[in-house]
């Protein structure tokens, strides 16, 4: 799930946007712990409900909220930088190298860090591809008028499940862009390299234009009665087209059904589609999203909201550092203790993995608050802007 932290001034950056920004790094963490020491209990998405106990399906199910709400702070982010910077010029350029950026960052050392093999044979195109490759598409988008950002911005969130049935076969020339755009799957690019399109593109162009489009909630002067009414009436909108789409039960995802108790037809309900994310999964963490947003907003000045402000001030430094500290314990563990797990060393449980993240949470606060400091303290270092 990963994190584009664009520079602004203090007096725009409110402490709700770092504070989110940080939760979801929290859940992220929650989820890569779970991938690296759960690897013998793997989900797809959506789940098997049938075989996926509910800790492991909520655990899980956190995450969700992860990739929408960075992508989403992205585009609201780059808001704030061009309205300090001076306008569209400054953030459209701004927004075209720190995206180039983020690609070459996932195909070097993002792919290192899951996989430590090199020359690697599978480069996987996770979220911080789909993050910067969504700011190079803002980069021309911000010259749209905002009522076309939100049109554009609505019809690929809420129409892009209409190109669910269109496929094109290994040889067409739209494999590429397709596989890339909106059908998740393997690009051959040689005997030995292969590419994996985890995020489909497009409907993340439509969040990151969405959340450009709310910075004017956001900007300098704006109303904070007037916003904040806005964040509850457009999170509470979108929470009910989830529960409209969801009780047609039908597009872009599988049928939910009633379980055996309350809990397995939630738990069939939430049951919904990341890769690419459907309508009912936006709807439904956009949706939450904008509540927390309101949430954190009315609660500024808490001490749990300044832990949560450090890890979201900091997101690029915290997701490298994260990933390099998890394949190292891991491979430690594998050293000292070998295979518990059939074939993986893992927990027993999802007990273990929730207190593994609290326990790695609390050990890279120190480094991650360091860094935050250092990028508050030296704006004059223009390459910190990056991390």
């Amino acid at each position: 799930m990963t994190p584009a932290n664009l520079p602004a001034s203090p007096s725009l950056r409110l402490t709700s946007i770092d504070a989110l920004r940080g939760l979801v790094i929290l859940f992220m963490l929650l989820d890569h712990v779970r991938e690296t020491f759960f690897l013998h209990r793997q989900v797809l998405d959506p789940m098997d409900i049938a075989s996926t106990e509910p800790t492991l399906f909520f655990s899980r199910t956190l995450a969700h909220l992860c990739a929408p709400v960075f992508i989403f702070l992205t585009g609201l982010s780059a808001f704030l930088y061009g309205e300090k910077q001076g306008g569209k010029a400054a953030v459209g350029a701004f927004l075209f190298k720190r995206g180039l950026f983020l690609i070459v960052l996932e195909l070097t050392l993002v792919n290192f860090a899951w996989t430590f093999q090199f020359p690697p044979t599978v480069i996987y195109l996770q979220v911080i591809w789909a993050i910067g490759l969504s700011m190079l598409a803002l980069s021309a988008l911000v010259w749209l008028p905002r009522a076309g950002l939100i049109a554009l911005g609505v019809l690929l969130v809420a129409g892009h499940n209409l190109l669910d049935g269109l496929h094109f076969a290994a040889g067409s020339a739209m494999h590429v862009p397709w596989a890339i755009l909106h059908d998740r799957g393997w690009l051959e690019v040689s005997e030995h390299l292969r590419l994996r399109t985890s995020y489909p593109l497009l409907p993340w162009i439509g969040v990151i234009a969405l959340g450009y489009a709310a910075g004017d909630w956001f900007a300098r002067g704006s109303d904070a009665a007037v916003r904040q009414r806005r964040l509850l009436n457009w999170g509470l909108g979108a929470l009910l087209v989830f529960v409209v789409v969801r009780a047609g039960n039908g597009y872009g995802e599988k049928s939910w059904a009633v379980g055996d108790s309350a809990l397995q037809t939630l738990m069939s309900i939430l049951n919904i589609t990341k890769y690419p994310p459907s309508l009912a999964f936006l709807a439904l963490t956009l949706g939450l999203g904008l509540l927390l947003l309101l949430a954190f907003e009315r609660r500024q000045g808490s001490a749990w909201l300044k832990v949560l402000t450090v890890y979201g001030g900091a997101p690029m430094f915290f997701y490298l550092l994260h990933l390099y500290v998890l394949k190292l314990l891991y491979l430690a563990a594998l050293a000292i203790w070998g295979r518990n797990q059939g074939d993986y060393f893992g927990f027993d449980s999802i007990t273990g993995i929730w207190l593994c993240s609290l326990l790695l949470a609390a050990a890279l606060y120190p480094p991650v608050h360091w860094f935050a400091a250092l990028k508050a303290r030296r704006r004059d270092l223009t390459w910190l802007r990056y991390l």
